[in-house]
């Protein structure tokens, strides 16, 4: 994986490619909030040798920093595709965790024609009609609860709330730890995170997905709604939703073999 660098009006992203045919398929694995691209080391090195693959540290996050916190989803996801021009990719996959889903979402929104797939690994849909007005005044108002919250405790809960295995439970805290001794960052990240996917969801927008998509949640997945909102969108929308028994919100840290080998039955099927 060679690291590699794209530049913004408000800062640097960093990324990781191993790209040896730009016109075959592409795997772009996007992180949740606070997570970075170590998220998908599991997938990364079983991919790599078998499709090309590109990993971020999205803006903001670990080595995409220092960053200004004016940007909303639209743009990460222009970034992203300018990313993918960048590097000549012809054929992306989107596997969106979390709030990387959202970031797929908003991708499609805007490129409808350029997905050549789309994986939500505990993820949600952007659909406005999903959630309640609650959960939206909720998301804008995030930012003084992880600034305000004991650095021990949320540690502890941002650890053991996402991922049911010891492998999941300690690279999050890792990825965490990113910002021991700058809580004020954390929360920033944390906070703009949740404010900019709810002020996408307001837009009201179709966030239609043309292109194949599956739909991926683990039974233990207690972040918010995940599982009530998966249940609902793939009854509205058919796309077809696997369940991974006794993992948690970052699933593919969890049961990365299970998560490696649906990914890579989707690929084929494309």
């Amino acid at each position: 994986m060679k690291e590699k660098t794209y530049h913004t009006r408000c800062g640097t992203i960093h990324y990781w490619a191993s790209v040896s045919n730009p016109d075959e398929i592409t795997l772009v694995f996007l992180p949740g909030l606070t997570a970075d691209h170590r998220l998908f080391d599991k997938q990364i090195q079983h991919f790599k040798e078998k499709y090309n693959v590109v990993v971020w540290d999205a803006p903001a996050h670990a080595a995409s920093w220092p960053f200004r916190f004016d940007f909303d989803l639209f743009d990460k996801a222009k970034w992203l595709n300018d990313i993918l021009n960048q590097d000549k990719i012809a054929k992306p996959v989107i596997v969106g965790q979390s709030m990387g889903g959202y970031v797929g979402q908003a991708y499609a929104q805007l490129y409808p024609n350029r997905l050549t797939g789309f994986v939500s690994i505990d993820s949600a849909p952007l659909q406005r009609n999903y959630v309640t007005a609650v959960e939206l005044w909720l998301l804008k108002r995030m930012k003084p609860v992880y600034a305000h919250y004991p650095w021990k405790l949320l540690l502890k809960s941002g650890t053991e709330g996402v991922a049911t295995s010891d492998y999941g439970r300690n690279l999050m805290r890792e990825m965490m730890l990113v910002y021991d001794g700058d809580q004020k960052r954390y929360a920033q990240i944390a906070g703009h995170g949740f404010r900019i996917l709810a002020e996408a969801m307001e837009k009201n927008l179709p966030y239609e997905l043309k292109c194949p998509s599956l739909l991926i949640c683990g039974t233990q997945d207690h972040a918010g709604s995940c599982i009530r909102y998966n249940k609902a969108w793939h009854q509205k929308s058919k796309i077809p939703l696997k369940w991974i028994e006794g993992a948690g919100h970052n699933s593919n840290t969890d049961k990365p073999e299970l998560i490696n080998s649906l990914i890579e039955e989707f690929a084929a099927g494309i």
